[in-house]
């Protein structure tokens, strides 16, 4: 009986044994990833498309980007011209030269120097004949030779000599020659600078009342932008008022600068108001460059800005990719505060020093809803 009991006993444990082999095993259940997450492995094709940078924080606009023109900075700039007529005989600078103050520039036949000349030195002549005629009157006088009225005479003679004869001086001293000096007339450049301009060529007449001057010079630090403001926009800028300018020519970067002039009437036409301002040009930007320029507000109040090309619009929201950890990339709803040609300034939704999604924010939300 007893070997029986174990008998059943076995029996039953070797059908459980072979009931629990034939039942298959369950599945572990994999994570969930979030509708609005991309995963991707580090070697991921994906990642030669993206750029991804560290988002910063800029003083908030107070208006929308204004069209604006940079241009010379008149307190900088020198417009020279020659005060005599004459011929160029040699051209020591050219386009783009950088110059000190009293280098030379042009070197002229001019006989109008050497009329001035002449007549410094006649009138230097009169000038010393007339004392002598003046002492010998003098002398005479002590000897009672010649009434006191020649005396008198003489002394207006030599007084006239001497006066034309500073006027003479003056006008050399002016032409920055001297007595000794010859027909050749040097122009030289007034102040340190960029010569962006020369009208001027080996053997051309110069005339001191030409149009154009020969040459301009500008120091390249010291710009000025202008703007046409509207005139909805003028309650927004005050002398001053700190901006920002952008141009093509360096696509990213802005230029720091302030209000300096408000005009003092609006033009009938065009229904806008002159705006002038100093700009921090580092030596990089080039009179006449277009730009565009955005004042900023007086209170300092920062905002996020980012690139257009990193934002997605789907109806009336605007949504951003943000990298969470290296690999996780999540799409994010943003809220624009002003959004430019190029660049927007966000509100809400992002912080300072956040990883963005700056290019192939397309190709992730493409990825992103074929998943779905």
């Amino acid at each position: 009986m007893q070997k029986k009991l174990i008998f059943v006993l076995l029996s039953i444990a070797f059908a459980s044994n072979t009931a629990l082999a034939a039942e298959p095993a369950t599945p572990a259940k994999a994570p969930v990833k979030p509708s609005d997450e991309i995963i991707l492995a580090q070697d991921a094709p994906q990642l030669a498309s993206l750029k991804i940078e560290t988002v910063s924080e800029i003083i908030a606009p107070a208006a929308s980007p204004l069209n604006g023109k940079i241009i010379f900075n008149e307190n900088y700039t020198a417009r020279i011209s020659s005060p005599v007529a004459g011929r160029a005989l040699k051209i020591s600078a050219e386009i783009g030269d950088s110059v000190k103050a009293g280098q030379t520039l042009l070197t002229m036949d001019s006989p109008d120097l050497g009329s001035a000349l002449a007549d410094a030195r006649k009138a230097q002549a009169e000038l010393a004949l007339k004392k002598q005629a003046y002492d010998r009157s003098r002398m005479l006088l002590d000897g009672g030779v010649i009434p006191k009225k020649e005396l008198e005479a003489s002394k207006a003679d030599l007084d006239e000599a001497a006066a034309e004869a500073s006027r003479a001086n003056a006008r050399i001293n002016n032409l920055g020659a001297s007595r000794n000096s010859s027909e050749s007339y040097t122009v030289r450049a007034p102040l340190a600078g960029i010569i962006v301009d020369r009208q001027v060529n080996p053997g051309g007449e110069i005339r001191p009342d030409a149009a154009n001057p020969l040459f301009i010079i500008t120091d390249p630090n010291h710009l000025w932008a202008s703007i046409d403001l509207p005139e909805r926009d003028l309650g927004k800028v005050s002398i001053g008022q700190p901006v920002s300018v952008e141009v093509d020519a360096y696509p990213g970067e802005t230029f720091t600068g302030k209000v300096l002039s408000i005009g003092g009437m609006i033009d009938p036409t065009t229904r806008r108001i002159p705006i002038r301002c100093a700009i921090e040009s580092k030596g990089r930007l080039k009179p006449e460059m277009y730009a565009r320029i955005t004042p900023l507000s007086l209170d300092q109040r920062k905002v996020i800005r980012i690139p257009n090309s990193a934002l997605i619009t789907e109806g009336l929201y605007s949504y951003v990719f943000v990298e969470t950890s290296p690999g996780h990339i999540k799409k994010r709803r943003v809220t624009l505060d002003v959004q430019g040609r190029d660049f927007a300034t966000v509100k809400q939704g992002l912080v300072k020093n956040e990883r963005l999604v700056t290019s192939g924010a397309i190709l992730l939300n493409s990825e992103l809803a074929a998943g779905k």
